[in-house]
């Protein structure tokens, strides 16, 4: 619903100037006494005075309205749809004049005239098959349309041929377009002198772009035909070996240990057959042969 005057230039809508009501002081009283004002009514002498100066616009979900005000005479009415209804309808702006902007359920966008409801566009656009759309939709000035086609995402649309037009000029950019210079070329003692950390190439630094081509006494790196794959097998392969050698050195330090412990029950054991031998030749040092 919107308000036109007698020449069909669109009415904002009235409002009141926001205040605060628990306010003291000459500013709270004065309003209170501009609340309690009450509005004169002064009644037309003339016949001139009688005509219209006011119309309302009215949009249903079929038809659209134009109601003169005071007397309430519908003037002008226009079916908009028979098959569907309308889901958004705004009184927009355009360069031109003012029109009634619709959009149905069944995905057309209608204009009208006003006041004269003169049907201005009629085109089929986007069926209703999101209710974000129909929750979102709306119409805005300079003939263009808004919604949200996802939770993050506005969509915006023109039915207007002019803006159309100068569609490139409304489009901004973030940032000019400029070339990006070379950097310059820095040497490498002025990096390494200069302070702060900077990355530096192997190629860069022992390469023979920098030291020059290397004489043929001098030894070179050469990779193997395996690769990393080929070093991680010949490494778990010696991995492996070292730790077969390293049982093998523990079992025979175990069987050295074992073979010392048997030389000493054995040198016990010596030990203790000379004594008694000793003992049993001092004893019988003194004995014939026959004595026995």
């Amino acid at each position: 619903m919107a308000f036109l005057d007698n020449t069909g230039t669109f009415l904002p809508p009235a409002f009141e100037l926001w205040y605060e009501p628990n306010a003291v002081g000459a500013d709270s009283e004065e309003r209170d006494k501009a609340r309690k004002r009450r509005p004169v009514s002064v009644s037309p002498s003339t016949s001139q005075e009688l005509q219209e100066s006011q119309y309302a616009v009215v949009c249903s979900e079929k038809q659209a309205k134009v109601i003169a005000l005071p007397s309430q005479n519908c003037i002008f009415k226009h079916s908009i749809t028979e098959t569907s209804f309308v889901l958004r309808a705004d009184v927009v702006q355009m360069n031109i004049g003012n029109c009634v902007a619709c959009f149905c359920a069944n995905g057309h966008i209608m204009t009208l005239s006003l006041p004269g409801l003169r049907p201005l566009l009629d085109v089929n656009y986007l069926p209703l098959t999101d209710m974000r759309i129909a929750r979102t939709f709306c119409f805005t000035n300079l003939g263009q349309a808004m919604y949200l086609t996802s939770p993050t995402e506005i969509q915006r649309i023109t039915y207007s041929q002019e803006t159309c037009e100068n569609l490139q000029e409304m489009l901004g950019e973030l940032f000019t377009p400029v070339e990006t210079p070379e950097a310059p070329n820095r040497g490498f003692f002025k990096g390494l002198f200069g302070g702060g950390a900077t990355s530096l190439d192997r190629e860069e630094l022992f390469g023979e772009m920098q030291a020059g081509k290397a004489s043929r006494g001098l030894a070179q790196h050469i990779p193997g035909p395996q690769g990393l794959e080929g070093m991680k097998g010949a490494a778990s392969g010696v991995v492996a070996d070292l730790a077969r050698a390293r049982i093998a050195l523990d079992e025979r330090g175990q069987k050295l240990g074992e073979l010392d412990e048997r030389t000493a029950a054995m040198l016990a054991s010596a030990d203790s057959f000379g004594k008694h031998a000793h003992d049993m030749m001092l004893k019988c040092k003194d004995k014939k042969w026959y004595q026995f």
